[in-house]
């Protein structure tokens, strides 16, 4: 069993500017991903991705997620094509439901969750296309929008999923799924089988991409063994990446990049 594409996650329990020492203990490091998370009320997701891509040379950052009802789908389609064109081939970019609790705080919660991100994500996507896009949808307004500046190929966009209903969404039309890493083994196999549904029938060609967070406790013992060991379940349970972060106490991801090293 070959190993998973691996990451790291900088949890948003660190401050803003632990980032840049990071980022470059990251770039230097053998690990392929950096992973930003971007939970109500800590730190911007695209502030901290673009921090992350002009701070390094080749890691490529990925942003899980962005709320969607947070931004209107316009405005994340020009931040995400200026990030692609500043460092191209190097975004990952995460969209999600968002926290209904945390939307409902900042006025945002929408009725029908799914229908935004199903809305929102098809926009954006013909966006970062460099389609002119004309909808009329439930949440999503736009008239004759297009992009000045679209990126020359649009960066990888997945969709933060748990339940079927979204994790068939973003089989449908995203380029994969991110998962919180809260599955057991079996939930993985199951959440990877709903995405192969949803892009089967979607008629896309290729395999979705399944990345999933996985907490380890940096301060165990045998931490190298630890890793590989989780990562080769993973792989197994069908994820294609697995981005390790710390717990909320330890989030500091410098001991998995020695780790693996």
């Amino acid at each position: 069993m070959s190993l998973p594409v691996m990451g790291v996650v900088f949890r948003p329990q660190s401050p803003p500017e632990a980032l840049r020492e990071i980022v470059t203990a990251v770039d230097e490091s053998g690990a392929a991903e950096l992973w930003l998370w971007e939970d109500c009320f800590l730190e911007g997701g695209i502030s901290t991705a673009a921090a992350a891509l002009a701070w390094s040379d080749r890691v490529t950052v990925g942003i899980g997620l962005l709320p969607v009802p947070l931004r209107n789908p316009a405005l994340a389609a020009m931040e995400l094509a200026t990030l692609e064109r500043i460092a191209p081939g190097r975004l990952v970019a995460g969209l999600g439901h968002g926290v209904l609790d945390w939307m409902g705080k900042v006025g945002a919660r929408a009725e029908s969750p799914l229908t935004l991100l199903r809305e929102y994500t098809t926009a954006v996507r013909a966006l970062l296309a460099g389609e002119t896009v004309d909808v009329e949808g439930r949440y999503v307004k736009l008239d004759g929008v297009a992009l000045d500046w679209p990126p020359q190929t649009a960066p990888e966009l997945v969709l933060g999923a748990t339940r079927p209903k979204t994790l068939r969404l973003a089989g449908e039309l995203a380029d994969g799924v991110l998962l919180t890493g809260e599955e057991d083994l079996d939930g993985l196999r199951a959440a990877r089988a709903i995405v192969d549904e949803g892009r089967a029938a979607s008629g896309r060609e290729g395999r979705a991409r399944v990345i999933t967070y996985a907490e380890v406790d940096p301060t165990g013992t045998d931490l190298r063994g630890t890793l590989l060991s989780r990562a080769e379940e993973l792989a197994a349970a069908g994820a294609d990446a697995v981005a390790f972060h710390g717990t909320a106490a330890s989030p500091d991801p410098r001991p998995f990049l020695d780790a693996l090293a």
